[in-house]
């Protein structure tokens, strides 16, 4: 028992020092604008079930750009509901289009008429939580166009893209984990 004594008072003050540990990693979490899973802040916009009546089949993509949500059409008269980031005057688009594609942590090149604007941005950057396009991205038909991730969850409900949807990583994640290559997805104004 006298020799269990030191080893439980180790155990306790190791212990103590991850409370400690975990204790500022959240307050640094909290000072940093609470980071979520993917290293950055959460969406200003959180995402939530609601009532959508619709006759829109469910796992369809109904992306609003005027109230800067997207849906993802579920049964019995639901969605679920996203904030989203939408392209700013000049580059808001609508339509209809399918996920081409689905890719996790992409990378970016981007394109020539963004590098025309912006001669100062990289000419590619490999995928990462630095990467433009953040954790996931789902590719709009043949378009330039895409739903992604961001590292700037500020962006979230704001009009400041080139016509993608921005999303928080966490929240992209969810929705790319939710759809496949083939969903619809209609853009509205």
């Amino acid at each position: 028992m006298i020799r269990s004594i030191p080893l439980l008072f180790a155990a306790l003050t190791m212990l103590a020092g991850a409370g400690q540990a975990q204790a500022e990693f959240f307050d640094s979490r909290d000072a940093m604008g609470g980071l979520n899973f993917f290293g950055r802040g959460a969406s200003p916009i959180s995402r939530a079930t609601v009532y959508y009546p619709t006759n829109y089949a469910p796992g369809t993509i109904v992306i609003s750009t005027s109230e800067r949500r997207l849906y993802l059409v579920l049964r019995d008269g639901q969605a679920l509901r996203y904030g989203i980031g939408v392209g700013r005057d000049g580059f808001r688009w609508s339509g209809t289009h399918r996920i081409s594609a689905k890719k996790e942590w992409p990378s970016w090149t981007p394109p020539s008429q963004m590098l025309r604007r912006r001669p100062d941005l990289p000419r590619h950057m490999e995928g990462g939580i630095e990467n433009p396009l953040g954790a996931r991205a789902m590719y709009l038909g043949s378009t330039l166009y895409r739903i992604h991730g961001s590292n700037e969850p500020e962006t979230i409900g704001q009009a400041v893209s080139s016509g993608c949807f921005r999303m928080t990583n966490e929240d992209v994640t969810d929705l790319y984990d939710r759809v496949r290559v083939g969903t619809t997805v209609v853009v509205r104004n």
